[in-house]
């Protein structure tokens, strides 16, 4: 798996898969697209293992599309804070649905460590959106139902 770790998180559960912080930062704040397709391609994989299904995934990503939609490249300081909030908000409806729903807990993880590095920076939130539609995809194209 090399950088891409699976980690335990106690005796008897299931295994969580994590991306390592310093690929993460690459992908969300140096806009690696080469790194952003390998590990986004390994994560749909095991998403879709995980059993994760892709309804579960689409109704998180709706959020973000909506988000991306009123977060303009040019944006105002009015509009970057609105969409600041909406990001940040995202982390306690991921923080729900992982407890309503197996397999959302590793997608969780996650996309709340990305969330904190997109910060207010609107490029590196579309770094962080191509991400995550990146492992939607590459979760569909698994098998993923």
């Amino acid at each position: 798996m090399g950088r891409h770790q699976q980690q335990q998180r106690g005796r008897g559960e299931r295994p969580q898969y994590s991306l390592s912080d310093q690929d993460r930062r690459a992908i969300i704040q140096d806009g690696n697209v080469k790194l952003l397709v390998k590990r986004a391609e390994e994560l749909g994989e095991e998403l879709k293992k995980e059993g994760l299904k892709s309804s579960q995934i689409r109704s998180i990503f709706g959020t973000v599309r909506l988000i991306q939609s009123t977060w303009p490249l040019k944006a105002t300081a009015d509009q970057t804070q609105r969409a600041y909030r909406q990001l940040q908000l995202l982390k306690p409806r991921l923080a729900y649905q992982a407890e309503r729903n197996r397999g959302v807990g590793p997608l969780r993880d996650i996309l709340t460590a990305a969330i904190d590095d997109v910060g207010n920076d609107r490029g590196r939130f579309q770094n962080f959106f191509d991400f995550f539609e990146a492992i939607l995809a590459y979760h569909v194209a698994a098998g993923g139902e």
